[in-house]
């Protein structure tokens, strides 16, 4: 059941945009609502396009810029070990909407066998903390299967 009920990697990153007046700005800076996606390969080293992206829609000082990117880049590696989409040639989808008060992550891959759950971490265990941070840092969480993905979100 549903909770909801070829870049080189070593390159430098940067997303940038660009507000009315020609400053760089995000979310924070505009006041509007703003939804953007970005599609990455299902590679480990992609986790840092993830956390540029989020970074940059949110904007530079975003009170919830550092969550935001820790528990997308928390999901994305989720998605990569647990779902169809850490197999070469597959993708993970990324969206960030942010309005004033209000941050949503939702992270779409190809859904694997099973279904995304909050479970305890060994206290020696190398794993098994990720949905713990998102269940904790954000106000809500959730997920839902939407054809053969799967999309796991959390609000900030």
């Amino acid at each position: 059941m549903a909770a909801e009920v070829s870049v080189d990697s070593r390159a430098p990153i940067r997303f940038l945009r660009v507000v009315p007046g020609g400053r760089e700005g995000g979310a924070l800076m505009t006041g509007a609502t703003v939804r953007e996606s970005v599609k990455v390969a299902g590679l480990v080293e992609r986790a840092r396009v993830v956390r540029s992206f989020v970074g940059a829609v949110l904007g530079p000082g975003h009170p919830c810029g550092d969550d935001a990117m820790l528990l997308a880049s928390e999901l994305f590696a989720n998605s990569l070990r647990h779902s169809g989409s850490g197999v070469p040639g597959e993708t993970v989808t990324v969206t960030v909407t942010a309005r004033v008060g209000a941050v949503r992550v939702e992270v779409a891959d190809r859904s694997g066998p099973g279904e995304p759950q909050l479970r305890p971490a060994g206290e020696d265990a190398e794993d098994g903390r990720g949905l713990g941070l998102v269940a904790g840092l954000s106000a809500r969480w959730g997920w839902r299967r939407r054809g053969v993905r799967t999309v796991t979100w959390f609000e900030l």
